[in-house]
């Protein structure tokens, strides 16, 4: 039972952005971003959007960074991933 993080590497607004999703439940999930202060706005669907500004201090706190692929292939052996058909819904 694992928060990921992958390198902030997704453009949008200015500033790059990060992914930060558990392998294990979306309590889990939910529990470290309200710790963390992550506003629940920031849930799309299956994972956190996390600005590159807070990166450092969320790995601080305990998520572990993994590479995009490693944190996509965790997310999907969980079965908490939202295919992106579905996301669109």
């Amino acid at each position: 039972m694992t928060v990921l993080i992958d390198p902030p590497a997704w453009p949008a607004h200015d500033t790059l952005w990060s992914h930060l999703v558990s392998d294990s439940s979306y309590d889990e999930l939910h529990a470290f971003a309200d710790r963390a202060g992550v506003p629940r706005r920031a849930f799309d669907h299956d994972h956190y959007d996390v600005p590159q500004a807070r990166y450092d201090e969320l790995v601080a706190s305990g998520a572990a960074p993994v590479t995009g692929r490693e944190l996509v292939l965790r997310l999907i052996a969980s079965g908490l991933r939202v295919p992106q058909r579905d996301k669109r819904r």
